[in-house]
């Protein structure tokens, strides 16, 4: 009868069992509760700006948007904006409405045919390029796409400017 297991044994190792499987319980479900926010799939970033519509042929349109954030579990709103150009009504062209010199918020000017910057006399063509003032390069853009009949950019991934 040596190899007999005495009543404190068993119970001990009943007690050790159950509580290893409690812990693997909750610590599983717990572990994975935290950590579900990091195996989400991520979205690329496409937000919904406007219809095509409010875009006219050959003068730029200044289009506003909101961009949201998932940070874990909380969701955080900011209000944006974007220029838009058209010249064929199929094929689009978003600025950032920020000057690339210091990031001052310019305005198209209709009767000059020009963006420009108040804060150090920047001035920039319909296409982006700089004509005048001491910003470094051209208007940055936004990557764009048409999802039927939609708008849609990028606001995360700036393209430096391109023209």
């Amino acid at each position: 009868m040596e190899n007999e297991v005495s009543r404190r044994t068993f119970l001990q190792w009943i007690i050790a069992s159950l509580s290893a499987a409690i812990g693997l319980v909750l610590g599983g479900t717990g572990t994975g509760y935290f950590l579900s926010p990091a195996f989400k799939k991520e979205d690329e970033g496409w937000i919904d700006v406007g219809s095509v519509r409010e875009v006219s042929r050959g003068a730029p349109v200044k289009l506003e948007f909101t961009q949201r954030k998932k940070d874990g579990w909380m969701t955080v709103e900011t209000r944006s904006s974007a220029w838009f150009l058209t010249s064929n009504g199929r094929d689009f062209v978003a600025f950032d409405p920020r000057c690339t010199h210091l990031g001052c918020p310019y305005r198209w000017d209709a009767d000059k045919k020009q963006f420009l910057c108040p804060c150090h006399t920047a001035t920039f063509a319909v296409d982006g390029r700089v004509v005048s003032g001491p910003p470094p390069r051209p208007l940055d853009r936004f990557p764009v796409k048409v999802v039927r009949e939609r708008l849609q950019i990028i606001p995360q991934a700036l393209e430096s400017g391109k023209a």
